[in-house]
């Protein structure tokens, strides 16, 4: 049976307009996912700037996706702060709109010791009945996550049936495999192919956003016994998009890409600012030699 999370899930960014929610844009975003493939949706994770919004923004945008995806697209939603009760909460709330799942990340600047991270993710296990996602990205949260606290955490709560490991590490992608029957997703855009061979379900990543047909696509032909060719070719096509699309601090260049594709503003939240000339020019041409710009 397809695991409910399984394939390309987009991190999709939260779009601005001036000082408010875009949210024209970030219907526009669903359904150009829709459209394109995406096999399901990430709500106000890392990339849709989570801990710089409010909790009304969080939650409205929560919201507006699973009312607009339709059931077409299950949304997982990004419920991680540094505080326990409120991410209990938003757990809560995203049980009663209507989300699939909850992504929660590591709780960031306070640093928990490995046993406050087995207390944390149980206090939400507990509260939580939808599927939870943990989220390690330790260069993010100066918090990481241990293949052997996962196993606990799994073992003690069976609602926690994933994690988006996003540590650049395949022997810590192996241990995890190796140490609990959590389901692996890969949190490394450049890693998609090596984390599929190694049995992962899918993805939750950044440059779905600009290419979902290939990163869907990818996730598919990556797994054991699946095409090695193809899955050379679409990793090859993608190398160059991963790599300007953290050029500079995620989400400034995958909403500067999105804007050259018409579908959001390029605007982020200080303290995140907008790219260096640079860096904008570096982005456009492998948007464009990608063939994802319109011609005019």
């Amino acid at each position: 049976m397809k695991h409910a999370l399984a394939g390309s899930f987009v991190a999709l960014p939260t779009p601005f307009a001036g000082d408010a929610l875009d949210t024209a844009a970030l219907e526009r975003l669903i359904e150009f996912h829709v459209r394109e493939g995406s096999d399901g949706l990430v709500a106000v994770g890392t990339t849709g700037e989570g801990a710089t919004l409010s909790d009304y923004e969080r939650r409205s945008v929560i919201e507006l996706c699973v009312e607009r995806s339709r059931g077409r697209l299950p949304v997982i939603a990004g419920v991680g702060t540094n505080n326990t009760a409120q991410s209990r909460e938003l757990c809560r709330f995203a049980a009663s709109v209507g989300a699939s799942a909850v992504l929660a990340v590591t709780p960031y600047y306070n640093r928990p010791t490995q046993r406050g991270l087995v207390a944390h993710f149980g206090a939400l296990a507990e509260a939580c009945e939808l599927g939870i996602v943990l989220y390690n990205v330790p260069a993010r949260t100066g918090c990481d996550l241990k293949p052997a606290t996962v196993a606990e955490i799994r073992a003690a709560h069976p609602n926690v049936v994933a994690i988006k490991e996003a540590s650049n590490s395949l022997p810590r992608a192996r241990e995890l495999r190796e140490t609990s029957d959590i389901a692996l997703i890969a949190g490394e855009d450049g890693l998609i192919a090596e984390f599929m061979g190694l049995g992962a379900i899918g993805v939750i990543g950044v440059v779905a956003n600009i290419a979902p047909r290939a990163v869907a696509e990818l996730c598919r032909v990556a797994r054991p016994g699946g095409d090695a060719v193809r899955t050379a070719e679409l990793a090859a096509y993608l190398q160059p998009l991963v790599r300007d699309l953290f050029i500079e601090t995620n989400p400034a260049p995958v909403k500067a890409a999105l804007a050259l594709m018409e579908l959001c503003s390029a605007q982020v939240r200080l303290p995140l600012v907008e790219l260096e000339p640079a860096n904008h020019a570096r982005l456009h041409a492998s948007l464009s030699e990608a063939g994802l710009l319109r011609r005019k």
